[in-house]
């Protein structure tokens, strides 16, 4: 069972637990898919501009320019962990976009 399914799994049980329906889930919109691909996308440049903090340059510091053009790395080495969906992030972000949906569509949201 991966975290997703764990997850999908404690959102049916707290639904349970509340009283109110079990929020049906069903294939997130593409508007979801892509707005949880752009925040895994923001997650990860924080996080990979924090390695990169790390990184020694060596002799050949290039200043302040460098320090701009390791933001644009950063980002992109982002974009393309995002966009191969291996961290997981992007799909629970879908998956609790759909639930809120689906929760407002049956009303049960609070």
């Amino acid at each position: 069972m991966n975290i997703s399914t764990k997850y999908q799994n404690l959102l049916t049980d707290l639904h349970r637990v509340r009283g109110t329906e079990t929020v049906k889930r069903g294939e997130p919109s593409p508007e979801a898919k892509k707005a949880a691909q752009e925040f895994e996308a923001v997650f990860l440049t924080q996080a990979v501009e924090e390695m990169l903090k790390s990184v020694k340059i060596g002799d050949l510091s290039g200043g302040h320019a460098e320090e701009t053009w390791r933001s644009f790395l950063a980002r992109a080495y982002a974009d393309e962990l995002a966009a191969k969906d291996t961290t997981g992030i992007g799909k629970s972000v879908e998956h609790s976009i759909a639930a809120y949906g689906a929760a407002v569509k049956t009303g049960g949201s609070q």
